[in-house]
């Protein structure tokens, strides 16, 4: 059986920091691309972040050079570490299983209010 598990969530100021993992069992976790997705209230999901197994990175124009995306194979972990957060990162966050085949995890809120 498949399981994706976020974790990291939580209530943060403006500016401030939170690191987000994933953790995964059931799947060969090594040759994965994986990803980070989120969605907003009212918004469709959009990706944030993909890695791929050999740890090459791609990010979404908004969270460039504010989040990076890492994964340690040894745990079966993908982490995204956030840092500068806004209002309008505030969404639920999903970890993504991309490939072979596509797997989700059930989310993590993460909200960004003073």
């Amino acid at each position: 059986q498949v399981q994706l598990v976020e974790s990291g969530g939580g209530l943060v100021q403006p500016g401030g920091s939170l690191r987000l993992s994933c953790a995964a069992s059931g799947i060969s976790f090594s040759v994965y691309v994986m990803g980070w997705y989120r969605q907003a209230p009212g918004k469709q999901r959009e990706l944030v972040a993909v890695i791929t197994s050999g740890s090459s990175t791609k990010y979404a124009d908004s969270v460039k050079g504010r989040f990076t995306i890492s994964r340690d194979n040894a745990k079966n972990t993908m982490y995204l570490q956030m840092n500068s957060l806004k209002p309008e990162d505030t969404a639920v966050y999903y970890c993504h299983a991309q490939s072979p085949n596509p797997y989700w995890g059930q989310g993590t809120q993460v909200t960004v209010s003073s």
